[in-house]
């Protein structure tokens, strides 16, 4: 029998991921780990562990059976995924973070070195966005790729991700016009710094690669937009300015849960969309670690191990998604 740990597993992905594990393989002992589990909401079928994941030392408490990690907090995830890989422990992990994933990849000797995987990119974006980006790459060598992705702004986000999505804003500049399936339709995007950009020419040979975002709410898109500004980003980094507006992100919930996924070249395009990015994120991790062990050793992207069409197709059927039928240039709207 199979032990996974869930780290940040009463989060949002988190319970959606040990929720996928249960129903993808019965026989599995999830473990859901979190500063404060007395604190939160069981999660059904899983057995609750205390775990710190700022404590130097809270990896020596690990039970020794466990074979996989799945990383659903942001929070020193480098020291994590390097002591699990340094103990053979496989190893997932579902940050959209270029410089976390980046310093994860400098970990392959070690996970070389004990025969242990960890696999990158897992999620929504990235992920999703990185398999779609295969499937197109594959037919099409050396394209550039333009990643747009639409989120639901009435969706439930945690502190950690409003304060990276507010950290992100400003550091990349550029927009463009995207088209999502219905209902959203054509979108301004704006980009942002989601990590599967910066490998996904590695990973797939992709000539040039830029992802931007926008929300389902076009007015909570420009404000967010207009955040990004030099003079407004300056004014968001002051302490007294920023709690408040944290605090306000996290109470505001105008918009829907809905999301679409667009990866387009010169040549075609392709999308994915459905509701609650949690659980698609939780779901595509869940996959994943269950498919781990039969992956070779090493530091790798998803786009890197699994074949990008059957696996979107499974995480559509099983989370109620829908993979759309790529299109060609010609069939775009204009």
């Amino acid at each position: 029998m199979t032990t996974v740990l869930i780290i940040g597993g009463y989060g949002a992905v988190g319970r959606h991921t040990a929720a996928a594990i249960n129903s993808l393989a019965p026989d599995t002992t999830v473990l859901t780990a979190g500063r404060h589990p007395e604190r939160a909401t069981p999660v059904p079928g899983t057995t609750a562990l205390r775990f710190d994941a700022a404590d130097p030392d809270a990896m020596r408490e690990v039970p020794r059976d466990v074979g996989t990690v799945v990383m659903c907090a942001a929070r020193d995830n480098v020291r994590i995924a390097e002591a699990c890989l340094e103990r053979g422990i496989d190893y997932v992990d579902v940050s959209a973070s270029h410089p976390v994933l980046e310093a994860i990849e400098a970990l392959d000797t070690a996970a070389g070195r004990t025969g242990a995987t960890a696999v990158l990119s897992v999620g929504l974006l990235p992920g999703v966005s990185n398999l779609l980006a295969r499937r197109l790459t594959d037919r099409h060598h050396g394209a550039d790729l333009h990643i747009s992705a639409l989120l639901g702004s009435g969706d439930r986000h945690g502190p950690a991700a409003l304060e990276w999505t507010l950290d992100g804003l400003g550091s990349l500049h550029g927009s463009w016009s995207a088209e999502f399936p219905a209902p959203y339709g054509r979108r301004t995007v704006h980009r942002f710094p989601f990590s599967d950009q910066y490998t996904l020419p590695a990973t797939t040979g992709a000539a040039t690669a830029a992802t931007g975002l926008c929300l389902d709410s076009r007015l909570i898109t420009g404000l967010l937009h207009a955040a990004g500004r030099p003079a407004v980003a300056r004014l968001l980094r002051r302490p007294a300015v920023r709690r408040p507006l944290l605090a306000a992100l996290g109470r505001a919930h105008i918009g829907g849960d809905g999301f679409a996924v667009t990866v387009r070249t010169e040549h075609a395009s392709l999308a994915f969309s459905g509701r609650d990015q949690s659980h698609a994120t939780g779901l595509t991790a869940a996959l994943t670690a269950t498919r781990i062990a039969d992956m070779a050793p090493g530091v790798l992207h998803l786009d890197q191990v699994v074949e990008p069409l059957g696996f979107l197709e499974e995480l559509a059927a099983r989370g109620g998604f829908t993979l759309h039928p790529p299109r060609t240039a010609s069939e775009a709207p204009h």
